[in-house]
């Protein structure tokens, strides 16, 4: 989409911790990826069945500078998982469900999709939405 984008006068940088160096840093690793949280315009974090620690250290990180200074805008997206569960994924559930929780104390209503297609559709929508009201 950054073809269409640029043409629109912006581009989207994806910053994920997957591509970043695995080198020690010199401090921890999580707080460089937390910096670059600090520093986007946009966050979006996924989920399905769990709510990972260092996910929910990102949001907060995201959510106190949205908080100081309007940004990053935050967006959350629930993935529909499908069982089989059983009890080895207590923990991973309760974490989801803790974090969904936490959500609606914040007064944040997440996104729920179906799948990958859905998920690109509904935030896609959110990027047209972001360019007509000319916040981007």
């Amino acid at each position: 989409m950054n073809k269409d984008f640029r043409c629109q006068g912006f581009e989207v940088d994806v910053i994920r911790w997957e591509t970043s160096l695995d080198a020690m840093s010199v401090t921890r690793s999580q707080d460089e990826y937390n910096e670059g949280v600090r520093k986007s315009d946009i966050f979006v974090s996924l989920f399905k069945t769990k709510t990972g620690i260092y996910t929910e250290e990102e949001f907060d990180v995201a959510h106190t500078a949205f908080k100081d200074s309007g940004k990053p805008l935050i967006y959350t997206y629930f993935m529909q998982a499908h069982g089989p569960y059983d009890m080895r994924m207590q923990g991973d559930l309760n974490s989801l469900w803790d974090f969904q929780k936490k959500l609606k104390d914040l007064g944040h209503y997440p996104t729920h999709c179906t799948s990958i297609e859905d998920l690109k559709f509904q935030f896609q929508q959110q990027l047209d939405k972001l360019i007509e009201e000319d916040k981007v």
